[in-house]
């Protein structure tokens, strides 16, 4: 229904209801508010029949035959209000009991029970279940079954004591009569329980909530008419007032309106369960609370409950008592399944999604804590690499490599103590942290290579895996180090070894020259290239055909000593020792000169700190490096990396906002990580984000595949680009395609490399994209 046609039906409902109570004081003779009365009560009747066959003409299947059922039965009961007026008005005789009017009257339950059970099962959910498992795991459909007797047993002690209990107590002994007489009340309650119930108990929002909604108001008004009228008659009251007639009229109304109504929209968080609204919940104690204040009125004024009643409340509260100890139980349930989803998601936070081992932020929190132990034991840090694993990839393909990974991540795990560490940092690269082991650490490393060694069985071919290790044994009187520290030490060796020619391991020794760090070797250049500095370029793809569109400037750095430091060793040394806005100047420059040497068209996305983000000195370097080597300003992406927070964001977007002017675009990296939030997407007119690799390498892809696309479709409605970083598999391709992202970056598509090893060609410059993320 449109807005105007609930506000016409509203008025129409509002003025039937006025002319009902302005009718009851029969201001213009009891005989003529009769017929008012009566034709009232036959125009909705017949309203309802009209609507009904309107109804059943468009809809289809379920939606078709209950609106006809309803119809048939407000037909029949249109006809009894005939027979009933005729005698009524028209007819001097009294009205016989039974009579023909008895017949059309009870016609309408028989056939508005079938309509309520035929609505009720005709649910369009957006999952095509019926219901969900998950709703009747624990108690819940014993709780059902509790409430459905709870709303039933009031209901009964309420129609006992507004007219069944007369009737059974004053009609003779005329059997027919006597049927017909009770009939009504217990059709009543019949119909109106079913029609309650399905209100209660429907948990998922459908788009016939309303056509249900509405019948059940209708069948309520005519049962509380009908009761009315029973008691009137027990009573041997000698005429019923129009008033009393209300709910034969705005019931056989708000049929009409049910009959009518289209279905309503689905809602978006239908799927989910549990969403029960808190009417709801409460309506079940309605009719409790009407009971308690029928029996409180019958105790203070009149003779108090009968038998009857007595006994069906002390049932009625014990079923409360019951109801209200099931709800205790799955309130327990409920709690341990909250601390289960917590225990899940710390789980989830600190483990590799592939492997099950440690990732690389529960590992370094394990180092600090032993290095932080002032009693620890003995300790030896191994950093695994696993050699020529490429191959493995390209013989068997990725889903090959990752049973491989995994395979390997178990093997690890067999070779140390329950108390020891053994973690996957990302790709073919494993960290093992032993504590207090005792023998040497060219032992421990030979006893792993060989275990290593013996063949994996990958899709039934046997594999020979070898490994180059680094070992660190951390020195208990070095003071302030740190995870990072250590394991750029393991990085350091390991490379070392590679050069030694793989399968090998090899023991950190610090130099005895003492030879120089990045950030002393970073003041000694000067402004020019550091002795061991360079670039590696990793490239940015396009998912639907996997071009690459733009490339991503990494920085790298080998010590005076030949060994190789991590970037997430020697650029945090960087940051700490105040040098962060040189190496970024530095970077840039070195970014901007070698994509104009090798003339491409592609992108170039540099990483700065969001530190520098509003400072002058960043923008006079960025438009110096672009005048400096011709390089279009379109070409470079600046992105904002987050090892410290913006510090103004204010000023930050008036930042990315100059850069802009200069054709310059802007990215937020490492999105879902760090600092970065939705607020940095409200406050920074960035042009692009990054997504963090952690929101694509869940246990849970379903979970994973509906974030993403949800951050998808934020970007879309900011007008932003969106990458995928970390893709190293073919299933988080799959994942991020699905969501609909169309660029990503990642092991997958190549591993950082010179530029010019790249085989890039003048590709055409595409809307700028993402990174897998090496630090800088």
């Amino acid at each position: 229904m449109t807005v105007r046609r609930y506000q016409v039906a509203t008025l129409i409902a509002v003025a039937l209801a006025i002319l009902v109570v302005v009718n009851g004081f029969a201001l213009w003779g009891d005989r003529p508010a009769l017929w008012v009365d009566d034709v009232m009560q036959l125009t909705t009747g017949l309203t309802a029949v009209v609507c009904g066959l309107l109804g059943a003409r468009r809809a289809r299947g379920a939606q078709r035959w209950w609106r006809m059922l309803v119809a048939v039965g407000m037909l029949g009961w249109s006809g009894g209000q005939v027979v009933w007026s005729y005698y009524q008005l028209a007819s001097n005789e009294g009205l016989p009991s039974p009579s023909l009017a008895d017949v059309g009257y009870l016609s309408f339950p028989v056939f508005a029970l079938p309509a309520l059970f035929v609505l009720g099962v005709s649910r369009e959910r957006p999952d095509r279940q019926r219901w969900r498992p998950s709703q009747w795991t624990g108690h819940f459909g014993v709780a059902v079954v509790l409430d459905g007797l709870v709303v039933t047993g009031s209901l009964f002690i309420l129609v006992w004591t507004t007219a069944l209990g007369s009737v059974v107590r004053t009609v003779g002994p005329d059997s027919l009569k006597w049927a017909v007489a009770i009939a009504y009340p217990l059709s009543d309650l019949v119909v109106v329980v079913v029609a309650v119930l399905l209100v209660v108990f429907d948990r998922v929002d459908r788009p016939y909530r309303r056509n249900l909604l509405l019948l059940a108001a209708g069948i309520v008004a005519l049962a509380c008419s009908d009761s009315i009228f029973a008691y009137l008659v027990s009573i041997g009251a000698e005429s019923m007032k129009p008033w009393a007639d209300a709910g034969f009229v705005l019931g056989p109304l708000l049929i009409s309106y049910a009959l009518l109504a289209a279905p309503g929209r689905r809602r978006e968080d239908a799927s989910q369960p549990g969403t029960v609204d808190w009417w709801q919940l409460a309506l079940p104690y309605l009719p409790v609370t009407i009971v308690v204040l029928v029996i409180t009125g019958q105790q203070l004024f009149g003779d108090g409950p009968d038998a009857v009643v007595a006994w069906l409340g002390v049932l009625v509260i014990l079923l409360l008592l019951a109801r209200q100890l099931l709800s205790v139980l799955d309130n327990r349930l409920l709690l341990r399944r909250v601390y289960e989803g917590q225990q899940q998601l710390a789980y989830q936070a600190f483990h590799d999604p592939l492997t099950g081992l440690a990732n690389r932020s529960l590992f370094g929190d394990r180092i600090n804590q032993a290095v932080g132990d002032p009693t620890r034991q003995p300790m030896i840090l191994i950093f695994v690499d696993l050699d020529d694993f490429k191959d493995v990839n390209d013989r068997f393909g990725h889903a090959g490599g990752d049973s491989l990974l995994h395979s390997v991540g178990q093997r690890l795990l067999g070779c140390v103590r329950s108390t020891d560490t053994v973690a996957r940092l990302g790709g073919d690269e494993f960290a093992i942290l032993l504590e207090g082991e005792q023998d040497a650490p060219e032992a421990v490393g030979e006893r792993i290579r060989n275990a290593l060694r013996q063949p994996f069985a990958v899709h039934g071919a046997p594999v020979t895996v070898r490994a180059s290790m680094g070992l660190v044994v951390p020195d208990p009187a070095e003071p302030l180090v740190t995870s990072d520290v250590l394991l750029g030490r393991a990085d350091t060796s390991m490379y070392a070894g590679k050069r030694l020619g793989k399968d090998t391991a090899v023991v950190y020794r610090p130099s005895q020259d003492g030879p120089p760090d990045f950030p002393t070797a970073l003041r000694y250049a000067h402004g020019a290239v550091p002795v061991g500095f360079s670039l590696s370029f990793q490239p940015i793809v396009r998912l639907i055909d996997e071009q690459p569109t733009a490339v991503e400037a990494l920085a790298r750095w080998t010590a005076p000593d030949g060994t190789h430091v991590s970037p997430e060793a020697f650029v945090p040394a960087a940051e700490a020792a105040g040098l962060g806005a040189e190496l970024d100047a530095l970077v840039l420059d070195m970014a901007c000169r070698q994509m104009t040497a090798a003339g491409l068209d592609v992108a170039v996305h540099v990483n700065v700190g969001a530190s520098r983000l509003g400072t002058p000195e960043l923008e006079r370097t960025v438009r110096a490096a672009l005048d400096r080597y011709r390089l279009a300003a379109g070409q470079l992406v600046v992105e904002i990396t987050e090892a410290v927070p913006v510090p103004d964001l204010a000023a930050g977007a008036d930042a990315i906002r100059r850069l802009q002017s200069l054709g310059v675009r802007v990215a937020l990296d490492d999105f879902g990580a760090g600092y970065s939030s939705l607020t940095y997407l409200h406050a920074l007119p960035v042009d692009l984000i990054k997504l963090d690799r952690a929101l694509t390498t869940g246990v849970h892809p379903d979970r994973d595949e509906k974030l993403c696309r949800s951050l998808v479709a934020l970007c879309a409605d900011l007008g932003l680009a969106i990458v995928a970083e970390g893709i190293e598999t073919a299933a988080q391709t799959e994942l991020i395609t699905r969501a609909g992202c169309t660029m990503a970056q990642g092991y997958r598509f190549g591993r950082p490399a010179p530029l010019t090893t790249l085989g890039l060609t003048g590709n055409p410059l595409v809307h700028g994209s993402g990174s897998m993320g090496d630090s800088r």
